[in-house]
């Protein structure tokens, strides 16, 4: 193939390369690359190639043998091309399983009290003293924490009450997820300084992470980043500055 049609405009060979680096696509291009580097040894049965072209053909709307026959030579490709292109993504699969997919259980066990979830009250204000009176306001029952939270806290919780989340732990404060993760459900905590706020808070609900095939697939495309992430810096200065690479 020598020429790509677009719309009414034919592409010529050697206006592609520019293009790409003109239209910021050389990122994309060179990530593409290195992965389709790494999934070669993996191969397909018959059968899986079968239902990815399957796959292929309903994604691109195409009705027969004919029209896919059509497609391939439209764009320049092979048969083999053409089930390169079909099975890529359950090639990319197979790879993040055969290369992370024993290590699943272990890597979870690492990350489980960081991937737990939280439903949480919140009320943080910068006046020392006035965290002390809406602590004991809310132990001795006066107010509820909602009508505190929306009274006196001083974040965007006093929209909701001071209601936060579910939330994975990860992604709090390391010092507030240490003692959301350490407190009773339901029982309000004394005011604690985080930088420079005090809070209060009380878990309403802990969901701890379980190791389904969501969570899974989650941690195996963790995996997967993190060694392309690798990969990027085995690349030369010049190519780390095309994807974005930080020196």
């Amino acid at each position: 193939m020598t020429s790509l049609q677009v719309a009414n405009h034919t592409l010529n060979s050697e206006e592609i390369i520019p293009l790409l680096a003109s239209y910021r696509m050389i990122p994309q291009l060179m990530s593409e690359s290195i992965i389709d580097q790494a999934i070669q040894p993996i191969d397909c049965t018959p059968e899986e190639t079968a239902q990815a072209l399957q796959e292929f053909d309903s994604h691109w709307g195409l009705t027969s043998e004919r029209e896919r026959e059509a497609w391939r030579k439209q764009y320049g490709l092979t048969q083999e091309q053409l089930e390169e292109l079909a099975t890529r993504r359950l090639k990319v699969e197979k790879f993040k399983q055969v290369t992370w997919g024993k290590e699943v259980n272990s890597y979870f066990e690492r990350r489980k009290n960081f991937l737990a979830q939280v439903i949480y009250s919140l009320i943080r204000t910068e006046d020392k003293w006035l965290g002390n009176e809406i602590y004991f306001r809310i132990k001795d029952g006066e107010q509820s924490f909602a009508e505190l939270a929306r009274e006196y806290s001083e974040g965007p919780e006093a929209e909701t009450g001071g209601m936060l989340g579910p939330v994975e732990l990860g992604n709090v404060h390391p010092h507030l997820a240490q003692l959301l993760f350490t407190s009773p459900v339901g029982q309000i905590q004394p005011p604690v300084p985080l930088g420079e706020w005090r809070v209060i808070i009380r878990v309403e609900k802990f969901v701890p992470a379980k190791l389904d095939n969501a969570m899974r697939q989650r941690l195996l495309q963790e995996n997967f980043q993190a060694w392309f992430q690798e990969q990027l810096q085995q690349l030369s200065p010049q190519e780390q500055i095309w994807m974005g690479v930080n020196s």
